[in-house]
Formats: structure tokens, sequence, C-alpha cells
């Protein structure tokens, strides 16, 4: 039972970390194109070393949004594998 909470809490880490990094993405091009402060690079891809990898890729494709820097396909590409298979590798255990 405990490795189920334990599966569902990681699950729900997952959900609510990449909606805040899809927003993110979406609030960092409605100020791309205002010409607005923006949000810096570094904060955009600092949660994709943590999970945020789905929601920066979906970011990516609604709002059209840093999809031709490499380094961002790249980390985006990367997280969504690496946290797929832990999910999956946790959800197996569990």
């Amino acid at each position: 039972m405990l490795k189920n909470i334990a599966a569902d809490m990681g699950v729900l880490y997952l959900i609510l970390l990449n909606v805040v990094t899809f927003a993110m993405y979406g609030i960092d091009k409605y100020l791309a194109v205002r010409q607005m402060w923006r949000i810096p690079e570094k904060t955009l891809l600092a949660p994709l070393a943590f999970g945020g990898g789905w929601g920066a890729a979906l970011g990516m494709l609604v709002f059209h949004h840093k999809t031709r820097k490499s380094k961002f396909r790249t980390a985006a590409a990367a997280s969504v594998i690496v946290y797929t298979i832990l999910l999956a590798s946790v959800m197996r255990i569990g």
C-alpha cells in the first residue's frame, strides 16, 4: 500500500510540474510576442531536469515556442525519455 501511495505522489508531482512547465512556455511566448521582459532560458530549461519534459514539449508544439533552439528540443526529448522510463519502472514495481 505504501508503494502505491509513493507511486501516486510521484505521478501527481509529474502532472503538476508539467502543467506548470506548459504554462511557463505559454507565458513566455505571450511575453515574446508583445516584446516584453521574458522568462530566462535557464528558468525554462530547469523544470526539464526534474521531469517537466512533457509540458515543455507540448508547450513548444502548442505555442510554437523555442522550436528552433536545439538545446530546448534536445532537453525536452531527453527529459521525456528518461522520465517515461522511470515512470514505467515505478508503475511496474508498484
